[in-house]
């Protein structure tokens, strides 16, 4: 054999090195994302989650998830594997709400959660952030997102639940106290009530009167509550289980709510710990 065979020959019985696999960011099935401009300017990034089959005669129940970079994937997933069990929670969709851009928490999250601060000690610990904007978020939750959702979604606008955790969950509550009805089930975990000297409950002690007053009110609305156990920012277990046992006085007025205590869960690890038990309270509303 020549030189010049024997050459290729050789080259020929040694494999070439393998090409190294060009990595791609993974894409959730599934799932489908776009930025929403409010009426008032403020741009949202919204997630939704939802099934690949035909949606049933009265539509999808949905959930609204804030915090929406922060939790959407858990509660995609969740609702996603259940189609292989015999719950029926993977026929829903999920929709999250959040911010542009790739931070988990986004600052602006204060904005959208909360009141006007009155206490001069947080005011001034928070100096760096908007707070306040907690009404203009809710008109767009209601009166822009809801309807932009139903317009691309089979719903059932009768099934539809609010999440939210921490300020979120504080939030929640607001939602719950000044629009009873406007979500069927209102999940608030680790809500926040220590928040600006507990200004929450003046909004609580207002609905409480008004469900006495008027039984159809508490009727409007399923509440489920969750702490967890090794939570020690502001006393968040212990408040919210004494919220609980504040709304079971109102069953006898039609007000459903339940409370899950979460062992061993901490501030950040609680969401993960919900998915499962929110998934299954929206799923349940009616």
């Amino acid at each position: 054999m020549r030189p010049i065979c024997l050459a290729v020959a050789l080259a020929l019985a040694v494999p070439a090195a393998a090409a190294e696999p060009v990595s791609v960011p993974y894409a959730m099935p599934e799932t489908e994302t776009w930025d929403m401009t409010s009426a008032d300017g403020q741009v949202f990034r919204i997630f939704v989650s939802r099934p690949s089959a035909p949606a049933p005669a009265d539509g999808y129940p949905v959930l609204y998830v804030l915090d929406g970079n922060a939790m959407f994937a858990g509660f995609a997933e969740a609702r996603r594997i259940q189609g292989f069990g015999s719950s029926g929670i993977d026929k829903m969709i999920v929709v999250g709400v959040g911010h542009p851009g790739e931070q988990i928490y986004d600052p602006r999250r204060m904005f959208d959660f909360t009141a006007p601060i009155a206490t001069p000690a947080l005011k001034q610990a928070f100096a760096q952030y908007q707070s306040g904007g907690r009404d203009r978020f809710a008109k767009f939750l209601l009166d822009e997102l809801r309807p932009a959702i139903e317009k691309r979604y089979s719903l059932n606008t009768t099934r539809q639940s609010l999440y939210g955790h921490s300020l979120g969950g504080l939030f929640a509550l607001h939602m719950l106290y000044s629009r009873p009805g406007a979500f069927r089930t209102i999940i608030a975990t680790s809500p926040s009530i220590w928040w600006d000297n507990q200004s929450i409950l003046a909004e609580e002690a207002a609905f409480r009167a008004q469900v006495l007053k008027t039984p159809d009110t508490g009727k409007a609305t399923s509440l489920l509550l969750m702490a967890g156990e090794r939570e020690e920012e502001g006393n968040i277990p212990g408040d919210t289980k004494a919220l609980a046992q504040r709304m079971a006085t109102l069953s006898a007025q039609g007000l459903r709510s339940d409370f899950i205590m979460l062992d061993e869960e901490t501030h950040i690890s609680v969401p993960s710990r919900s998915v499962t038990a929110s998934l299954r309270a929206a799923a349940r509303a009616r």
